[in-house]
């Protein structure tokens, strides 16, 4: 009986074990995909929105913000999962800040 309790256990902090490093290893790769995702969209800070149109194609809506800049929202989807990509851009069609969302 104490041999079986033993086993259990074993296993038990086995099974933790790997659960832990499989969720690190996860983490791992999302960053890596989250810092690719932001270096590419950071070439185009200070870039004018011509620059942007041309590698991104026309935006799939204009927003504008509470500060009055234009937003322009590109949406894509992959494996079901929704993509969107905000860029703002100033008064002088200079791009100024991004976020993206859901993209990898």
């Amino acid at each position: 009986m104490y041999m079986t309790k033993f086993k259990f256990e074993a296993l038990i902090f086995i099974f933790f074990i790997f659960l832990t490093s499989s969720c690190e290893t996860i983490k791992n790769k999302s960053d890596e995909i989250i810092k690719k995702e932001n270096k590419k969209l950071s070439k185009f800070i200070g870039q004018p929105i011509t620059e942007l149109i041309i590698v991104m194609g026309d935006p799939d809506k204009e927003e504008v913000s509470d500060t009055g800049t234009k937003i322009l929202i590109y949406i894509t989807k992959k494996y079901s999962i929704s993509c969107e990509r905000k860029f703002e851009i100033d008064n002088y069609e200079m791009v100024i800040g991004f976020v993206s969302k859901g993209c990898f």
